[in-house]
């Protein structure tokens, strides 16, 4: 029996090496949902024979109308519609919307899948516990998607943490790794200029301060249940390993792949006797080769929120990510220089109008909603 399966954000960079590794004999993609990209999702529908779109974007579903032609797909609007869509639980979803609008349609997909892999780090950061509430009530699996986080959930699974005395998270050191500190004046072409992955402007800006890595130290404490003081970060510019995990009993394990998504996304979907096809062997060049050294923080300020987090979840997870996203987007306006991003983010987080989150418990999805859309609003007027 095929796969049933559907993709959220299946325009993006994970949506399309999804679709670039699943067997098409054994999986049914049953829809695509995107923002705005109505002709690449178009595209997709057609190679994978889907019958249902979602595109939430109004004017994009509009165009997407007035593009189907001989009505060959079902085009909805809105998430609201997946109960017109799935009558009955999907086998796998992959939730890859980046950016907050993704966490109301991660929410909301969970009761319609038996299994669902989380890329989006709002989900994963923000509402975790509403989110870890919703998994347990309908009974459906998570496997988390960044390489990182994977190769975690890979080892430890059935471990109990107890066991465990350290996690390493690995960073590439992004465009800046060759500084000893940052430079007074660096490019807008070299900030988006990663070294090692390809990826958007935002992802790569966050990288160049390493903001990304401390997302994922977040992450991994939610996901895996460890304490800040059991995870830490180390600068890996061959991207190479991906985790090491340090036991109480002497042993490490050290968790590595080629630089592609394309391995753990293949391990979230597929986990009886599949075979992964792409470049599967060990690069002996690498693994002779393998770089690994502690965070300077006068290169990499940022990195010190984690020293501000609270050990309990709160809406102060939702700030850190609000007020960063909000202060890169001026950065990519061109309206603040780099040096500034990390300037005005530990200035925000450390007043006293964001650090009162700390002690409020998020007890719902559009409670975090409001709070990014408040912090939005203020940081715009801010730079106004």
């Amino acid at each position: 029996m095929k796969k049933k399966i559907g993709i959220l954000g299946s325009t993006g960079s994970i949506g399309s090496n999804l679709l670039r590794i699943i067997d098409k004999k054994n999986t049914k993609v049953v829809f695509l949902l995107a923002r705005k990209n109505y002709k690449k999702i178009f595209s997709q529908a057609e190679k994978f024979n889907v019958k249902n779109i979602i595109i939430t974007d109004n004017k994009s579903f509009e165009n997407a109308i007035k593009n189907n032609k001989n009505k060959s797909f079902n085009i909805f609007n809105s998430n609201y519609d997946l109960e017109k869509i799935i009558k009955k639980k999907l086998d796998y979803v992959m939730s890859s919307i980046t950016g907050i609008e993704g966490l109301k349609p991660t929410f909301d997909i969970i009761k319609y899948t038996k299994k669902i892999a989380i890329a989006n780090k709002e989900t994963l950061i923000c509402a975790w516990p509403i989110i870890e509430k919703e998994l347990k009530k309908n009974k459906t699996q998570f496997v988390p998607v960044d390489s990182e986080h994977f190769s975690i959930w890979s080892e430890i699974k059935n471990i109990n943490v107890d066991k465990i005395k350290k996690v390493y998270l690995t960073a590439s050191g992004g465009p800046l790794l060759k500084f000893k500190k940052i430079p007074k004046h660096v490019s807008f072409k070299k900030i988006l200029n990663h070294p090692t992955w390809k990826m958007g402007k935002k992802i790569s800006v966050d990288s160049a301060t390493m903001i990304n890595k401390c997302f994922e130290v977040i992450e991994a404490k939610n996901i895996f249940k460890l304490d800040y003081k059991k995870i830490d970060i180390l600068i890996h510019p061959e991207s190479y390993v991906h985790a090491i995990i340090v036991y109480n009993n002497g042993i490490s394990k050290v968790i590595l792949h080629d630089t592609t998504m394309k391995i753990p996304i293949f391990n979230t979907i597929y986990t009886n006797n599949e075979i992964y096809t792409g470049r599967n062997i060990l690069n002996l060049n690498k693994l002779n080769k393998l770089n690994l050294h502690n965070v300077m923080l006068n290169k990499y300020p940022v990195v010190s929120v984690l020293k501000k987090m609270p050990k309990h979840h709160s809406l102060f997870d939702t700030a850190v990510v609000s007020i960063n996203d909000n202060i890169v987007k001026k950065y990519l306006e061109k309206k603040i220089s780099f040096n500034e991003i990390a300037k005005y983010f530990l200035k925000l987080l450390s007043s006293n109008e964001y650090k009162k989150y700390k002690s409020i418990y998020p007890k719902n999805i559009d409670q975090v909603l409001s709070l990014n859309n408040h912090i939005s609003l203020k940081i715009s007027k801010l730079f106004n």
